[in-house]
């Protein structure tokens, strides 16, 4: 009886830190998802740099930059906008453009926040602009983390079902295949999601940045 009581004692105190370390190990993932997001929220240096390049923006302004109505910022380099904020770092050229979602129609937040750092390089015939279009890290690495996870259980489970001959009876068969379907169902689904909402944060940012270029423009336009 003894011993048996001291392999159960045992066992309730690897469960008991197993579950404490769980607890640690969840509360600092979350602890540091919310670090990088607010760390990518920030517009001023060196965070206007922040974060993992999506996609890029590609534009060209026929104004060159001295023509361009920079007085519209603040004397933080702040200029508020109908559904965003940009932020003016005149001795880098270039601009940091955050939506915000709360201003949409859909004021739906995803796990997928987007940001742009804009350059703005003087041409011959106007301004070239180029950006990069960030979201933060934690949702890119988490993203693909579950991703590959689920692609890989699924293909792990096929491969350890065909090793011990699972599909040698109808019903293996049923099985391997519904739990493969499963996972493609998730997986797609998964996929689905992560379309529809980086589809929604592009337009946001789009948008937002078709008022940045409006309010470089206007000193430059006719009626000015």
């Amino acid at each position: 009886m003894t011993a048996a009581k001291r392999v159960t004692e045992a066992r309730v105190e690897i469960r008991c830190a197993m579950l404490v370390a769980g607890l640690f190990g969840t509360v600092g993932v979350v602890a540091l998802v919310i670090a990088d997001w607010l760390y990518f929220n920030r517009l001023a240096p060196p965070a206007n740099r922040y974060g993992c390049g999506v996609a890029r923006l590609v534009d060209r302004l026929p104004s060159s930059p001295t023509a361009l109505d920079l007085h519209s910022f603040d004397q933080h380099g702040m200029l508020k906008l109908g559904h965003g904020i940009a932020r003016l770092s005149p001795e880098e050229h270039h601009i940091v453009l955050r939506p915000h979602y709360h201003s949409f129609s859909i004021r739906v937040r995803t796990a997928w926040p987007m940001k742009a750092t804009i350059h703005l390089q003087p041409t011959e015939s106007g301004t070239h602009v180029e950006g990069v279009k960030r979201i933060p890290w934690s949702s890119a690495l988490l993203t693909l983390a579950w991703l590959i996870t689920v692609a890989v259980g699924t293909m792990g489970f096929v491969i350890a079902f065909l090793m011990h001959e699972g599909f040698s009876s109808l019903g293996g068969v049923l099985l391997g295949i519904g739990v493969t379907a499963l996972g493609l169902i998730v997986l797609a689904f998964g996929l689905v999601i992560i379309a529809l909402a980086y589809r929604l944060e592009n337009q946001r940012l789009t948008q937002t940045y078709a008022e940045l270029r409006q309010a470089l423009l206007m000193a430059s336009s006719p009626s000015s």
